[in-house]
């Protein structure tokens, strides 16, 4: 199985001193996922939880909801080596009998980068109208903005692979209360978010109802199609949302908070579940 990291040979020049040296690399590899025997898409990853990135790919796919859902997950012996050795970048999910498979995605059949998600998914009414987990509150998800502004220094300290390579994003869950439920990296923003998802329906932790999902980089559409599909009220991310993910945030009732940094962030959808008052009393 491909190695999470790599080492490479580069020339290093500080302050115009030259210098031969090996670097740390995080490693690239393309994962092809198969549904019920069938190629369904490509994906560039960072090798290691390749069963839960294809479980919470098909949760965002609408495919799976719950853990009963799922009939298996296997590599393709020999898939795509030369003279039948497994590259371990091939998984076939099987669903259990009776799982429909949405019309949406037997159609698809993709290839998605490491950067871009659910390319070309469709619109946000069917993101809204699809999802098995539509986001409630019962009772009443309530976070502090002093509770959020922790959360990605926690985020940060749970990066080992970060530490040893700077190329590589994250995703985590908390929990109300701020406590760490799992933390993911990934060369793909998107990869990381699938991997959360994948694991906590493997443990038949879906809905994912009572969490707060911490990305480390911008709050893309296809980010927050995913926490919605997955039933996570709370997404927020240290950079920008784009438009389109704050129209789906809205639609669905989640709540966005984008530019966490420090003490300051912004709230772009949902701010009913933040305790906005008790920090403009302390003002």
């Amino acid at each position: 199985m491909g190695r999470v990291t790599e080492r490479r040979k580069v020339i290093r020049i500080r302050d115009g001193a030259v210098s031969t040296r090996p670097d740390t690399l995080v490693a690239e590899e393309p994962l092809e996922i198969r549904l019920n025997g069938k190629p369904l898409a490509i994906t560039m990853r960072t090798p290691g939880d390749d069963f839960a990135l294809a479980a919470g790919f098909l949760v965002s796919e609408g495919v799976l909801a719950t853990a009963s859902d799922l009939r298996n997950i296997v590599y393709c012996a020999g898939a795509t080596g030369e003279g039948g050795s497994n590259t371990y970048n091939v998984v076939d999910v099987a669903t259990a009998p009776g799982v429909t498979v949405p019309d949406i995605t037997l159609e698809r059949n993709v290839y998605t980068t490491s950067s871009c998600g659910l390319c070309g998914k469709a619109s946000l009414d069917a993101v809204r109208t699809t999802t098995r987990h539509p986001i409630a509150d019962t009772p009443p998800l309530r976070v502090t903005p002093e509770l959020l502004a922790e959360l990605p220094d926690r985020l940060r300290a749970a990066q080992r692979v970060f530490d040893r390579t700077g190329g590589l994003h994250a995703a985590a869950l908390f929990d109300e209360h701020g406590g760490l439920l799992d933390v993911r990296e990934d060369v793909g923003r998107h990869n990381a978010v699938d991997k959360l998802v994948g694991r906590a329906l493997q443990s038949g932790d879906l809905p994912l109802s009572r969490t707060v999902l911490m990305v480390s980089g911008r709050a893309s559409f296809e980010l927050a199609q995913k926490a919605v599909m997955a039933g996570i009220p709370v997404l927020a991310a240290v950079s920008a949302p784009s438009s389109l993910a704050v129209d789906l945030a809205a639609e669905t009732g989640m709540t966005l908070v984008g530019f966490l940094r420090g003490s300051s962030m912004n709230v772009y959808a949902g701010e009913e579940r933040i305790a906005l008052r008790a920090a403009a009393g302390r003002a």
